[in-house]
């Protein structure tokens, strides 16, 4: 394909080296150029006649053409359009990078659709689909659209899977610092398996978002 053709183009191998370290489990000669670029060359495709062969070209075999790929979803101004070529694509996501790129912009305006779509998600025994929906409820469902029943969402989810768990803590690490008082029962209960209840405490301490006295109440409630 064309777009392949030009990702080669543009390649960089001192960011493939380094992106190769970040990325676990994926090949070294599947890294081909930087993400601006990838953004930059979604923005001449989008409306390109290649860029629908390309959405429907599944699976992809380099870890750039799965970025073009996630940043191109992110592009779609219909909300329907955008779930259907979302729901082929995660199945093929195998990394975290491509996974947490992926944000479609027309879910600002759709929260209500979204979320019917959030719920189906998490239950996902697919690694990436499960952490795209958490992922979505962190960024989309925190703030204005906060309603404590959400946080049932990723408290529900078991799974031995890192990148998983990784996101669940992220999301009540972020959750501990927008919505406290809704929040802090989950970890002063064990709600959460023991992994996710101490990553979630170590990245909330991090985050400059939360108070510090919020911080020295967490260390108290690690668990051994």
């Amino acid at each position: 394909m064309k777009i392949t053709e030009k990702l080669f183009e543009l390649q960089d191998e001192k960011y493939g080296d380094f992106q190769c370290k970040l990325t676990p489990g994926i090949d070294r000669d599947r890294i081909i150029v930087r993400v601006p670029i990838l953004r930059k060359l979604a923005k001449s495709y989008i409306n390109d006649d290649e860029c629908e062969e390309f959405l429907n070209h599944l699976p992809h075999r380099y870890y750039d053409e799965n970025m073009l790929h996630g940043i191109l979803i992110s592009e779609i101004k219909d909300f329907d359009r955008c779930v259907e070529e979302l729901e082929k694509f995660l199945p093929f996501v195998d990394n975290w990078a491509v996974c947490d790129t992926t944000a479609p912009k027309v879910f600002r305006r759709n929260r209500e659709k979204l979320m019917k779509c959030i719920e189906k998600w998490s239950s996902s025994k697919e690694v990436y689909t499960c952490r795209f929906a958490i992922e979505m409820l962190m960024t989309h469902f925190l703030d204005d659209d906060f309603r404590e029943a959400y946080l049932e969402i990723p408290a529900e989810i078991i799974s031995e899977e890192y990148y998983v768990n990784m996101m669940v803590a992220w999301f009540f690490a972020t959750a501990l610092a927008k919505q406290w008082d809704k929040t802090i029962s989950y970890i002063e209960e064990n709600r959460l398996g023991q992994w996710v209840h101490n990553k979630t405490i170590q990245k909330a301490i991090e985050s400059y978002r939360v108070p510090d006295e919020h911080k020295s109440y967490l260390r108290t409630l690690k668990r051994k």
